[in-house]
């Protein structure tokens, strides 16, 4: 069997060493890149030959490749690379990397014209300065030839041990059988069109409710689908680390004792580092110093082992003393699954959509719990500059960088003193803004380039913010607002913040999901299918399927009080019929129960009260900005058999993600229909989703405010032997615009609750947010569907 490389890849496999070494330091752009390529042939004679094509075969390896550029007659071949500042600062495995390049390219040319030795070059050409440095060397053909045979040599060891994993795992895939005696109900409906869509190559939209066996039952199909497609790669996307570790339970399963494949997780950097107080490079890093060099004995080991959960990559990584997290990036390239974050794919710089592109994989999709994909990608297209923030890092700035700084800072202030509102929002980024801030990331490129050591966290952080903002801006569309949102701080100082809010994702993620065979995005909430086809960018043509549930209606009591508001200014009075029917329903049911609010503020409001009228009752509460130990101890009091209510923010960490079977939770209170703050962003957003969708105020507050209540109330039935009740407690409920939006298979029974006067309680309410004028929110306010801020 033949394999082919190109010549850049076989030396960056085969000739990496040295440290690992990730300094900042400004690189040349693709285009400065490309113009100091064009610059050194133009300076060269009109007999210089440029990107001369050249192969070659070793056994059964053909190598291929561009040569920059070869002097007849000098018989000179030289490999350019371009740089920025100065070049002692190129690493020196950079530099090994270069030479190889040049001496694979120099035997190929040996080997086609039949050269006995031949001059080789290294040019590094200076984008800023247009100064030329030049490293020579003179090898024989047969010296040459001796050095690209070694290279073959270790990638053809490699590439057909990865052959034979490939015709391994796919033979054992297409005898892989479903792990259990039977499907669930509405599993093999959700797998058979998981299947098509592998097949046939189109995305697919799947609503599942929870406790199906979304996971196995899309995991299954998509792998069966590999021999037949000949795919590559599958990513799991995952939105929280619930998901990776259901993803992995999942994997496991089906692999059993025997099944060869690669299934890796990859983390966070943040979450693998083994050293997070030094730098990643080999000066200071120990697991940085010659981790090329040992890279792939450490690679060797981690695709012999085939399971590399987070424990299993670090395990590897230690024993070969080399980073967790760089061995993790590197495996990336070998898997034939990788579990992750969806950043991983869908980031502006993401990852493992660059490595599909380069190696031109097939790879499929699988996006868990994808109604979450809106809101993160939408954070993925936004950026934000803070004035404070800008202004406190100027005034400690190197003093070559004043000039652009002061013209960022007077065009700031030119534009704060012009706001008329708190919050307002413009047509297009200002010109003359945009213009300083290019300036301002080219100096500070600059800069970075001869002095890359020894900066200002905060001048590196506002360099990267920046051309983020700056390369955002000239995507900048329909799909985003820029808006200034005006602020005082402590001492009463007012500055402001500029942000490129991206609102619709659409056209950022729609050539991720061209560029992949087939996606199935998969969830409990995926209703209505117009609205996440819009705003997430899936081909026109896209099925949606609504996976029938495996749960009777008689497992899940749902009541909605019909004589209940939980609207801010029904707040007070909704307090005592809240913590009435909690306790009613304890005392009928004891066990343990969720009860979400829609915010803390009227959280600690119902907790009070709860307190002082049932203080014998067990009760836990969600804290702001819980750490992981945190939230933890918050579920272990979700206990078989325990007795209690745990206190909740609807759309918080518990509101999805978690799972309680069993009696570990038997019932969920929803004391609000989770519909976002109205405040003047949301209606800005609002106007946006009028103009472009028709449905301003249902895909702006009605849709994701549903979402969150149906994923809470997923918490309470996980497996077909579960029951339990869910009490949602507000008159709106009883809508039917808003019944219509809830799951199919849920009986919706309507009660009441007494209405009991309320004593003014011992503290003061907190204060009303400003709100907007009332013309502005003329759909929300007649259609008596907005849940204000808490």
């Amino acid at each position: 069997m033949s394999y082919r490389v190109a010549v850049r890849a076989l030396c960056e496999f085969t000739a990496k060493c040295g440290d690992l070494d990730l300094r900042f330091t400004p690189s040349p752009t693709a285009q400065e890149g490309m113009a100091g390529h064009a610059t050194v042939v133009a300076r060269r004679g009109e007999h210089y030959e440029s990107e001369v094509p050249l192969a070659g075969e070793y056994t059964s390896l053909q190598v291929r490749g561009r040569a920059d550029g070869f002097d007849p007659l000098s018989n000179l071949l030289e490999e350019i690379k371009t740089h920025r500042g100065d070049i002692a600062r190129i690493p020196d495995n950079h530099r090994q990397l270069h030479w190889a390049q040049a001496r694979v390219y120099g035997w190929l040319l040996c080997q086609s014209r039949g050269l006995a030795q031949i001059d080789l070059a290294v040019v590094y050409f200076n984008v800023l300065t247009q100064k030329e440095s030049v490293f020579r060397e003179t090898r024989t053909a047969a010296e040459l030839q001796a050095f690209f045979e070694t290279l073959c040599q270790r990638f053809i060891s490699w590439a057909e041990q990865e052959q034979a994993h490939r015709l391994n795992r796919d033979t054992a895939l297409s005898e892989l059988r479903f792990p259990h005696a039977e499907f669930r109900l509405g599993q093999r409906q959700l797998a058979e069109a998981v299947y098509r869509a592998a097949r046939d190559g189109h995305c697919l939209m799947a609503q599942a409710t929870t406790g199906i066996g979304k996971t196995l039952g899309t995991l299954f199909p998509q792998l069966k689908a590999f021999p037949e497609k000949q795919l590559d790669r599958l990513f799991f996307l995952t939105a929280k680390t619930p998901g990776r570790q259901l993803a992995l339970h999942a994997l496991d399963i089906l692999r059993g004792e025997s099944l060869p494949l690669r299934v890796l997780e990859h983390v966070a950097r943040d979450k693998a580092c083994e050293h997070p107080d030094k730098a990643c490079h080999g000066e200071s890093c120990p697991l940085a110093r010659g981790f090329y060099d040992r890279l792939p004995a450490a690679r060797q080991a981690a695709v012999e082992r085939v399971w590399l959960d987070q424990a299993a990559v670090r395990e590897i990584a230690l024993q070969h003393e080399v980073c967790p997290y760089y061995l993790s990036q590197e495996l990336t390239r070998w898997a034939d699954v990788v579990v992750c974050d969806y950043n991983y794919y869908f980031d502006l710089s993401a990852l493992l959509y660059s490595l599909t592109l380069i190696n031109e994989w097939r790879v499929t999709l699988l996006v868990d719990e994808a109604h979450n994909l809106i809101e993160r990608a939408r954070r993925m297209y936004s950026a934000e500059l803070d004035q404070a923030r800008f202004e406190a890092m100027r005034s400690n700035a190197p003093k070559g960088l004043s000039a652009v700084l002061t013209r960022i800072s007077r065009h700031w202030k030119q534009l704060h003193k012009e706001q008329q509102a708190d919050y307002q929002t413009y047509p297009q980024p200002p010109d003359l803004l945009l213009l300083s801030l290019q300036k301002a990331v080219s100096a500070l490129t600059d800069h970075l380039t001869d002095q890359p050591t020894g900066n200002d966290g905060e001048l590196l952080q506002f360099y990267l913010d920046a051309m983020a903002f700056c390369r955002l801006a000239e995507a900048f569309g329909p799909h985003s607002l820029f808006d200034i949102s005006r602020q005082a701080d402590l001492r009463g100082r007012s500055h402001s913040v500029l942000c490129l809010r991206n609102v619709v994702p659409a056209p950022f993620l729609a050539p991720r999901f061209e560029d992949s065979h087939s996606t199935t995005l998969f969830s409990a909430t995926l209703s209505p299918a117009r609205y996440y086809a819009d705003l997430l960018g899936l081909p026109e043509a896209t099925p949606w399927v609504d996976v029938e549930s495996p749960f009777q209606a008689e497992q899940l009591e749902v009541q909605a009080v019909s004589n209940l508001s939980t609207r801010y200014q029904h707040r007070e009075r909704s307090l005592a019929p809240i913590v009435a029917l909690m306790a009613r329903q304890f005392a009928e049911r004891p066990g343990n129960y969720l009860a979400f609010f829609s915010s803390y503020a009227y959280l600690q409001q119902v907790l009070e009260l709860f307190d002082r009228e049932h203080p014998q009752l067990t009760r836990w509460v969600q804290a702001r900005q819980m750490d992981e130990a945190e939230r933890q101890q918050f579920l272990e009091h979700f206990e078989p058999g325990g007795q209690g209510i745990g206190f909740a923010v609807l759309g918080g960490v518990f509101g999805e993600g978690i799972d309680l079977p069993g009696d570990r939770l038997i019932g969920a209170f929803i004391a609000t229909l989770g519909l976002p703050q109205i405040n003047p962003i949301n209606e800005q957003i609002k106007l946006r989703m009028a103009e472009m969708f028709g449905s301003g105020y249902d895909y702006t507050y009605l849709y994701p405010g549903l979402q969150k209540v149906v994923q809470a109330a997923g918490r309470v039935i996980r497996t077909p032997q579960d029951s339990g009740v869910v009490h949602l407690m507000d008159d709106r409920f009883t809508q039917p615009e808003v019944r219509a939006l809830l799951p199919s298979w849920w009986q919706v029974q309507r009660s009441r609750v007494p209405q009991t006067p309320m004593q003014p309680m011992a503290r003061q309410p907190a204060p009303r947010p400003q709100l907007p004028p009332a013309s502005s929110v003329p759909a929300l306010t007649q259609r008596g569907l907005f849940d204000p801020p808490g």
